[in-house]
């Protein structure tokens, strides 16, 4: 494949175990120097130190970012107790300690606070995040010396499951299935606070996005090494998990077009279009017909 930086007729989703010590970002330059297409992104982003699904998004599927992102999340978290950090996590600095209560590593007493943050709430982002406000992201006004209001952000917690606890290490390790916007760095801190003590987040992997798991994901390496990116993509249809409808001629030459289609039956929300096997498109149902959101495909 071409390094030219140039567009491509590639169009695909590729599910990335991201390794630790690397940005979303850079993982997304990378994908852009071995296609040559300059059209990508990522559904869902994931700290430096963090591990695991990445949703990565080559030619006209980056307009399928809005409906990936907004998936549920499933992590696996190891929860550090005895200090909190500015960043809440292992790579910021320690901001206050306290002595460890050898009760806080009893499995029933664990499993028991951590069902209390199942639900809704309001968390407060950590400061050290890409959170904007009036212009200003929040990192970089922290990291100045700054300061910046964040405010606090509605966000569900679907399950929170201990893993097992570890007195030795002073850790517990905790599964989260949480709503778009959830930082697992502030639940760490959070729980550590409710348990009476100090904690932080000290290693984190994404283990899913919605229907897609790391099961299915490709390394860095391994996508480095193939020379037909297309056979590393992942169907789209599983990301979105949504209703489909399959398109004949006339759609699909309607759909190039953008028009709507006069189509009755399908629940209300977003629809996508397959077009001899290949998603071209999302619609939203309205009433007796399709109306367009997104055109990925090419005409036909």
């Amino acid at each position: 494949m071409s390094a030219k930086r140039g567009a491509t007729d590639l169009a695909g989703l590729i599910v990335v175990d991201k390794p630790a010590g690397m940005t979303s970002h850079d993982v997304v330059q990378i994908v852009r120097r071995k296609t040559g297409e300059r059209r990508v992104g990522h559904a869902g982003t994931l700290d430096p130190a963090a591990t695991g699904v990445l949703l990565v998004l080559v030619g006209p599927f980056t307009r399928l970012e809005r409906y990936l992102s907004g998936k549920t999340k499933s992590y696996d978290a190891v929860i550090s107790f005895g200090s909190e950090t500015d960043t809440d996590d292992a790579d910021g600095e320690r901001t206050a300690s306290v002595p460890l209560d050898p009760e806080l590593f009893h499995p029933d007493a664990a499993a028991e606070l951590l069902e209390r943050f199942v639900g809704d709430s309001l968390q407060q982002p950590p400061v050290f995040s890409a959170i904007k406000v009036e212009g200003r992201t929040a990192h970089r006004v922290a990291r100045s010396g700054g300061e910046i209001e964040l405010a606090a952000r509605p966000i569900t917690v679907f399950e929170a499951g201990l893993l097992g606890v570890d007195a030795e290490t002073s850790t517990w390790h905790v599964h989260f299935v949480v709503s778009k916007g959830t930082y697992i760095r502030a639940l760490a801190r959070d729980i550590g606070r409710a348990a009476g003590s100090a904690a932080h987040l000290s290693s984190l992997r994404r283990t899913a996005s919605g229907p897609i798991t790391v099961d299915g994901s490709t390394t860095l390496d391994a996508l480095m090494s193939v020379n037909d990116v297309g056979t590393v993509f992942t169907d789209p249809l599983i990301a979105l998990d949504m209703p489909v409808f399959e398109a004949d001629q006339t759609h699909a030459l309607s759909v190039a077009n953008g028009r709507p289609l006069a189509v009755a039956g399908i629940a209300e929300g977003p629809v996508a279009i397959v077009f001899k096997g290949r998603l071209i498109a999302v619609y939203r149902s309205m009433g007796d017909r399709l109306v367009a959101d997104t055109v990925v495909g090419a005409q036909p």
